[in-house]
Parts: C-alpha cells; sequence; structure tokens
C-alpha cells in the first residue's frame, strides 16, 4: 500500500507510517508560491524551506547570511501554495545557536507567521536542549546531521563528513540523541551510504538522505539542483531532471529575437 494520492494531508505520522511501512519519503526545497503549488500538485510528500535560499536565491556564497525575517517571508509564500504536503522551515544561522530560549522563540516565530508545520535545525549534541524546548512547545522538530552547511567556516570544506570511524560513532551517538531528544525525523547528508544505513536502522524516527545513499527512509534535492536551473554545482549525489538553465536560456533569446524583428506582438496578440 501506498500513501500517495490517498492522503489528503502529510503529517509528521504520516512519515512515520511510510518508514515502518517501507515507503520512501519523497522532498524537495522551494521558497516561493508558484514551484511550491506545482511541486505539491504533484504529490510531493514534504517541502522544506531551505536556508539554501541565501545560496540559490539571494546569491550569497554560503547560507550564513539569510535572516529570520527572510526565512519567514519564504515560509509564508511556500505555505499560501501548500494543500497535500508537510512544509518544514530552516531556522537560519544565528536564530538559535545562542541559547535554547533563542531558539524557542525563534520557532514560534516562524511556526505563528508562516503557517508552517515544524522546524529544522543543525546540530547534535550541543541542539538537544534547545530541541527539548522548542518541542516541549508543541513545534515538530527536524534534525540535521553529517554536512551541516551553517558550519562550512568551521569544517573548512564541503567534503564527505564521518568517513573516519570516530567521527562516525560520533555522527551515530548524535542521531540517537537527537531521537531522545523530541525530533520527529532526521536529515543526514553527505555521509558514506554504508553510515547512513546504520543510522536508519538504529534510530525508530524517519532518515532523509541528501548524498547519504540509498539506504535511508527518504531523499531531499534542492530544487535548483534537480530542475538544472543551477549549472555550476555538480556533486556526485545529483541527479537533474531537466536542463532549465538552457531551456530558459533559449527562450529568453527567442523572446529577444521575435521582439528585435517585430515579430512579437502579432495581429493575433494585441487588442
Amino acid at each position: 500500500m501506498s500513501t500517495h494520492g490517498e492522503i489528503k494531508r502529510v503529517t509528521t505520522n504520516t512519515l512515520q507510517w511510510m518508514k515502518q511501512h517501507g515507503e520512501k519519503i519523497s522532498m524537495l526545497t522551494a521558497y516561493d508560491f508558484s514551484m511550491a503549488r506545482i511541486f505539491d500538485d504533484a504529490g510531493i510528500d514534504v517541502i522544506l524551506v531551505g536556508d539554501s535560499a541565501s545560496n540559490v536565491m539571494a546569491g550569497h556564497e554560503t547560507t550564513l547570511p539569510i535572516t529570520l525575517d527572510q526565512m519567514i517571508y519564504h515560509a509564508q509564500s511556500v505555505i499560501r501554495a501548500c494543500q497535500r504536503c508537510l512544509v518544514i522551515i530552516d531556522l537560519p544561522f544565528g536564530s538559535y545557536q545562542g541559547n535554547s530560549k533563542e531558539a524557542l522563540n525563534s520557532s514560534i516565530r516562524i511556526m505563528k507567521e508562516s503557517g508552517a508545520h515544524g522546524i529544522k535545525l543543525e546540530g547534535g549534541e550541543e541542539v538537544c536542549d534547545s530541541i527539548k524546548r522548542i518541542t516541549g512547545a508543541g513545534v515538530p522538530v527536524m534534525g540535521h546531521l553529517g554536512l551541516t552547511p551553517q558550519s562550512i567556516y568551521k569544517f573548512g570544506t564541503y567534503a564527505v563528513r564521518a568517513k573516519e570511524e570516530e567521527e562516525a560513532e560520533i555522527l551515530l551517538h548524535n542521531a540517537n540523541l537527537l531521537e531522545a531528544a523530541g525530533c520527529f525525523s532526521l536529515v543526514l547528508e553527505k555521509i558514506p551510504a554504508k553510515l547512513a544505513a546504520e543510522v536508519s536502522a538504529q534510530v525508530k524516527i524517519p532518515v532523509i538522505g541528501i548524498g547519504a545513499g540509498p539506504h535511508v527512509d527518504g531523499q531531499v534535492l534542492v530544487m535548483h539542483d534537480m530542475l538544472g536551473i543551477t549549472k555550476d554545482f555538480s556533486p556526485r549525489f545529483l541527479r537533474r531532471y531537466l536542463n532549465l538553465y538552457e531551456d530558459i536560456s533559449d527562450a529568453t533569446k527567442r523572446y529577444i529575437k521575435d521582439i528585435k524583428d517585430k515579430d512579437f506582438p502579432n495581429e493575433q496578440e494585441q487588442y
């Protein structure tokens, strides 16, 4: 049995059911109304309003500059489009690392001002107090381990994480801590497939991978990468389903040419 087409609204309980029954979870990022409506209509299970908006929407080199106000704006736009899928919002850098009270306040702002269904934050043991406080207030929390882009200056590289045994053991330990702290789900980014399989088998909550192999409970990609809107980012884990950069560039050139040639608008395209 599949939930696809049968469920009217995906919830955290739906994702748990999917893990238990071996149905893979589909997840994409989105940042605006129009794209979110397409994804929701197509039947995506989860939309993540990612802090990757900092890169793909605002043009920053890292995810660090985006603010809580900007994340709420993107979240509001996405929520207005979604009738079926679960919508999760990234807590941006600086909005939760200070202390658990700040983390709770940021989460409450997102939930109240956007109507989102939950939040996501990066980190392991160091954020467990914040997760307990946020979930204690009734806000669902998705965790994020492995490559954590908000810590890019600490790591100094976007290379695969947890390849060495010591870091792998810490990641596994942190996954169990996040589950115990109350996370309903967990994202694993850019780690060895074997380790991701071990995490997914050990925790009871759904595990979503990005560059973490096939033996997890679901997959997430950044919308711009999946659709081929970005062209300079080609990690091994990325599968492009379209090449929109070329298609849109082509269409734009034809549009320009038609205007220059005085072909647009023609007689049928005027009043």
